[in-house]
């Protein structure tokens, strides 16, 4: 049985348990309880969740207020009076979250809404995906800043992260700031008095470029793919950047530049076309996703798709709702793992929220009463991300990206078995294109790693994987990425960061020596902001690149 029919059967069973209770067949309630009525989602008044102070000297009578759930349920009555898409309530969601965590307090992302100031491509052709399906249209969102000079070899490819939009930097068509705005610029890391800068919008996303909520050209009423919408591997979001490349003229990338899962793509991108990519700078990013970021992932997916409002991946109708709790409680997790516990010592300790002045309640320097909902600062800033994102994303692009990037193995045998899955589903269709494997031939993968005299000037390995047991795949992983032998490459790491743990970095690093690459340069970051430093860090992680990139 499936996960969802389970889920499904779980439903059912809960419902016939109601109603055997309903009918008297339950053992009766503890007395104290009988007085007690759930409140109603469609209650027009929250103030009913206050009857009693919990102040009440009646053991068992006190009813606790939970904002957290007249929140929810208010955004659920708001949804569905105005019957708009998901992804036009960004406005409104923003106005209606509560300040009980300004995110003024830190260093924040600025993850903008973007709705206008893209350039879209098109392509009318069919992409044939890794996975063995195929996308007969697509398009992509792209942004640009700096002048292509009339070599055309001086651009930079950006690759974003999961929920990144095109939108990098302001510019005049869009003045809202981006969220890489303090490294692209004039006399910035990515200097564009230098550089023709282009960042896209990643396939599969929803802010642009074609991706579950685009319509789909096999419905004949062109209804949103919703869960229709084809597994995607990194290598597909990467070839169709490639097409915007050959759109733009655009032969020869200075230089593919990623973080987070942009860094899988930079890797990639040098894998698929090394003659095309001259330098790769990989910040925060892997060669291959470990289980702990695997099953951070798929926490975040499981609590989405147990949303009843999920619908199973078609929640687009003018009767549906988004599952918005799904999305914030993912956000929440995902929040979790893009920080660090130093930097919230640092910002929250253990404080707890104080009574805002004027409220008529205690003085502002009092705690509040301990309260279910969310109580200590740290659970107050986890809320607020969660609430001011989940209107903000598409929910299955975050399941079909997120699923990408688990998928994302640069090992010689995985992708040998992409390559056979393409060779069984697309047959001639793929003959032409280079294989992901580097051979199938086992004697010539032994040769890739053969103790041959090293080459002049080749740094020693970086002996610091922390787990003896991780080097059993790094002669295949070292294998597949031999095609970047002679690519300059930068990696960065944050040794706070546990989405992408620093040994994940590391053994990109010394994966890449043993292919026989000179010329890497590696970094480790002590900075306390755990998996978004490349987001917040100008000074380190951007001086960085622009002495790479000198």
């Amino acid at each position: 049985m499936s996960w969802l029919s389970t889920q499904g059967a779980r439903q059912a069973l809960l419902a016939t348990t109601k109603s055997s209770r309903a009918a008297g067949k339950a053992r009766a309630l503890p007395s104290t309880w009988s007085s007690w009525q759930p409140s109603s989602p469609s209650a027009p008044s929250t103030s009913q969740h206050r009857l009693v102070s919990t102040a009440s000297p009646v053991v068992g009578m006190a009813t606790p207020a939970f904002e957290c759930l007249d929140a929810h349920e208010a955004r659920g009555r708001r949804l569905m009076a105005q019957h708009a898409p998901p992804m036009q309530q960004q406005q409104q969601q923003q106005e209606d979250v509560s300040n009980t965590a300004s995110t003024s307090s830190g260093p924040e992302p600025s993850y903008s809404f973007v709705t206008s100031g893209y350039q879209l491509f098109h392509h009318n052709e069919p992409l044939y995906l890794d996975y063995g399906r195929v996308l007969p249209e697509l398009q992509l969102a792209y942004e640009t800043w700096g002048t292509l000079n009339e070599a055309k070899d001086n651009a930079i490819l950006i690759h974003t992260g999961l929920s990144a939009s095109s939108h990098a930097k302001s510019h005049g068509e869009n003045p809202a700031r981006g969220w890489w705005e303090d490294f692209i610029g004039p006399g910035k890391a990515l200097d564009t008095n230098r550089f023709f800068v282009i960042c896209t919008n990643v396939l599969g996303s929803c802010y642009g470029s074609t991706g579950p909520s685009s319509p789909n050209p096999y419905d004949p009423e062109r209804a949103p793919y919703g869960s229709r919408f084809p597994i995607l591997s990194i290598f597909d979001m990467v070839r169709a950047q490639f097409l915007l490349l050959d759109h733009l003229g655009i032969d020869s990338l200075f230089a593919s530049i990623g973080s987070s899962m942009g860094g899988m793509q930079s890797i990639a991108a040098a894998h698929l076309e090394p003659e095309r990519v001259k330098r790769v700078v990989s910040i925060s990013g892997c060669a291959r996703s470990g289980p702990s970021s695997i099953a951070l992932r798929f926490a975040q997916r499981s609590v989405l798709m147990s949303d009843p409002n999920w619908n199973r991946g078609h929640y687009y109708g003018p009767d549906r709702l988004p599952p918005h709790a799904g999305m914030k409680l993912a956000r929440q997790i995902a929040t979790i793992t893009y920080r660090s516990g130093p930097e919230w010592e640092q910002r929250f300790g253990r404080r707890r929220r104080r009574a805002a002045p004027g409220s008529g309640q205690e003085p502002s320097s009092s705690e509040l009463a301990p309260a279910l909902c969310p109580d200590f600062e740290i659970e107050s800033y986890i809320d607020h991300q969660g609430e001011s994102f989940c209107l903000k994303y598409d929910a299955n692009s975050l399941i079909y990206i997120s699923k990408a990037m688990d998928l994302f193995d640069m090992s010689d045998d995985a992708l040998e078995d992409l390559d056979d899955r393409r060779r069984k589903a697309h047959g001639q269709e793929v003959a032409s294109i280079k294989p992901l494997a580097i051979s199938t031939d086992p004697t010539s993968m032994e040769e890739a790693l053969s103790p041959s005299p090293p080459r002049a000037g080749r740094r020693k390995h970086i002996r610091t994987l922390s787990s003896p047991s991780a080097h059993f795949y790094l002669p295949s992983l070292s294998r597949g990425l031999s095609r970047l032998a002679d690519t300059p490459t930068l990696i960065i790491g944050a040794q706070s960061d546990i989405l992408f743990p620093i040994d994940q970095q590391r053994e990109l690093a010394e994966c890449l020596r043993m292919a026989g690459n000179s010329q890497v340069r590696y970094s480790e970051l002590d900075a306390p902001t755990g998996h978004d430093t490349f987001l917040i860090d100008e000074i380190n992680v951007g001086g960085q690149i622009r002495g790479f990139l000198a």
